[in-house]
């Protein structure tokens, strides 16, 4: 069965360069991502949406716009809409018809596009009514207890709505019915707990959506971590064994965070440095 892969973004954020790149100096980082007067990089919040015959299946949600005004200044989100909505529409996929909703984990920027747009005097509330929505028991465990170090990465009010709706999917191992044939999970600490990278099996070979293990292009060279990331050692292992294993399948990778480039495929050059070539 052919399976159609269309990027879609959602809200843009502006985020410090510094935080993003770990310890990589600005004088390298600054060249792939240009800051600006604050020192803030442009980050995508991209989607990936797979027609699987009569099933719509969204690989995250972004983080939409369920934040207070001062809460979206604080963490530079730009829009004061929900594009990833409107994106969603545009593409023929409205948020109401998407069957299943896959999150890599619960990190406000990779799940606050579950939410409606922010209205002053109204409770968080969830949208895709007709959606399961599939989680990894490790990264929903971190969710429901955070750690005092990402705590204020998470939406309070999300594991309770998730449960409330009776279509929350916790799963185990490498593969699940919910999906069936043609997917499969890696999972990642090096982020955070028991981070689901979801592999398509596409007419082109493997496609992972990488989610925080390698958020865009600059990041596939392995010493490249984030000043967000718990482990970044563990990261730059968790990095080279899937990216080898891509490699050797002629995969490809699909980038969140990306301003520019949603996809590519896994090449290694002489000097044996990881990089995505645009299909």
């Amino acid at each position: 069965m052919t399976r159609t892969i269309t990027p879609v973004l959602g809200n843009s954020q502006k985020l410090d360069g510094g935080s993003m790149y770990g310890n990589c100096p600005k004088a390298v980082w600054s060249r792939w991502s240009p800051p600006d007067a604050l020192d803030r990089i442009d980050l995508a919040c991209r989607a990936m949406l797979i027609r699987d015959g009569d099933r719509r299946i969204l690989l995250e949600t972004g983080i939409g716009a369920f934040f207070d005004p001062k809460k979206r200044e604080r963490y530079g989100v730009v829009e004061d809409r929900h594009v990833l909505l409107e994106h969603l529409a545009a593409a023929g996929a409205p948020h109401d018809t998407i069957d299943i909703v896959v999150l890599s984990h619960l990190h406000f920027d990779h799940a606050g596009g579950l939410l409606a747009p922010f209205e002053a005097g109204k409770p968080p509330s969830l949208l895709f009514p007709r959606a399961r929505f599939v989680v990894g028991r490790r990264a929903w465990e971190r969710a429901k207890a955070p750690h005092a170090r990402d705590r204020a990465s998470f939406i309070p009010e999300l594991p309770a709505l998730l449960e409330a709706s009776g279509r929350l999917v916790v799963v185990d191992g490498d593969t699940h019915p919910v999906l069936g044939d043609g997917y499969r999970f890696h999972t990642s600490d090096g982020h955070t707990p028991g981070l689901l990278l979801t592999e398509v099996a596409t007419e082109t070979g493997p496609l992972v959506f990488m989610a925080d293990l390698v958020p865009g292009a600059p990041w596939m060279h392995l010493p490249i971590t984030m000043g967000y990331d718990r482990f970044p050692e563990l990261v730059i292992d968790e990095k080279t064994r899937l990216l080898t294993d891509l490699l050797a399948r002629k995969g490809s990778v699909f980038f969140t965070h990306d301003p520019k480039m949603a996809m590519g495929r896994v090449v290694r050059d002489a000097e044996g440095r990881f990089s995505a070539a645009a299909a």
